[in-house]
């Protein structure tokens, strides 16, 4: 079967705004979601996906993620998929690079989460993009419907608060009234969030992603674990140059938009090429022997790397 939509086979569209006029009643979820002020997640028992990673689990398996979230998407959407039956969720940070792998892997992970589970039902949350000028987010808007339409299972649209319906004017600039989402994984609840913590190995993940790789997973449920790599990149000769730049160049320069990146954006962006220009490979130093740096929650809620290498 194909999207659904209060119970119905989904219309796919051609552009975002057919879309909306057709499913008027998608903005009554997206102006509830905007309306509340954007809540402030405490790193306890949180699990931060960054750009091009995703992470599932299922309270029934694990007594550790209490809360999944990610921020910063300006022209990227932010994809929740829930089992109402179990309670299984995954959350994925998607920024239009493959979009029919990055969901296959979303939805592969879901139905093993959700797998003896005889009731329920999948549902979908869509959060991010604006009204950009280079119509980005309206692409990634139309991939992502078609992508989940063109799925196997069952697959039931609840929040679509993306795109025109997430776009708010700020100083004449059209820019995301959402950059940010949680999803507490007992009650499915899905919420505006910041996130003061982003770890473990910000860093390493981010330069991962820079360097184009594709989507993956970072959270093995069953084992309660979060595993970092072992990732390869290849060498990115720029990265002192880049480094010597002013702020206004970097952002004009390493943003899809850069008229509306959060505050924080060049201090992430240089972090991140400083940390390529000190490992232009990864190596032993990074991930000793090819291994996994290995995170489990400890008793405060908190990562602590148990891989016996910190």
């Amino acid at each position: 079967m194909p999207l659904l939509y209060n119970g119905d086979r989904l219309h796919v569209p051609t552009s975002t705004k057919e879309f909306f006029r057709h499913y008027p009643h998608l903005k009554e979820g997206a102006h509830s979601l905007k309306s509340k002020p954007a809540c402030k997640v405490d790193p306890k028992g949180l699990l931060y996906v960054q750009q091009r990673e995703f992470a599932a689990t299922s309270p029934r398996e694990d007594g550790s993620v209490t809360v999944i979230g990610s921020d910063d998407a300006t022209t990227c959407h932010l994809v929740v998929l829930r089992h109402t039956g179990n309670g299984a969720t995954c959350l994925g940070h998607c920024d239009g690079s493959d979009t029919a792998n990055e969901v296959a892997m979303m939805i592969t992970a879901m139905k093993s989460l959700s797998a003896g589970c005889d009731h329920g039902r999948f549902e979908l949350h869509l959060v991010g993009g604006f009204i950009d000028q280079r119509w980005l987010s309206h692409r990634l808007t139309l991939q992502l419907l078609e992508t989940f339409n063109n799925q196997s299972e069952n697959i039931h649209l609840i929040t679509c608060c993306v795109t025109e319906l997430n776009d708010v004017v700020k100083k004449l600039h059209h820019c995301p009234a959402i950059y940010g989402i949680a999803v507490d994984v007992k009650t499915g609840e899905i919420f505006h969030a910041t996130f003061p913590e982003k770890g473990p190995d910000e860093d390493i993940r981010s330069a991962r992603s820079f360097m184009g790789g594709p989507m993956l997973s970072i959270y093995d449920a069953k084992m309660q674990q979060m595993q970092i790599g072992p990732y390869e990149w290849t060498h990115f000769p720029d990265a002192e140059f880049w480094l010597q730049q002013s702020d206004a160049v970097i952002l004009q320069n390493m943003s899809t938009s850069p008229l509306v990146e959060p505050p924080h954006f060049v201090k992430h962006i240089k972090s991140t090429l400083q940390f390529l220009n000190d490992h232009p490979v990864p190596d032993d130093s990074l991930f000793p022997n090819g291994r996994s740096r290995i995170y489990k929650k400890n008793a405060q809620g908190l990562w602590e790397r148990i891989d016996g290498l910190a």
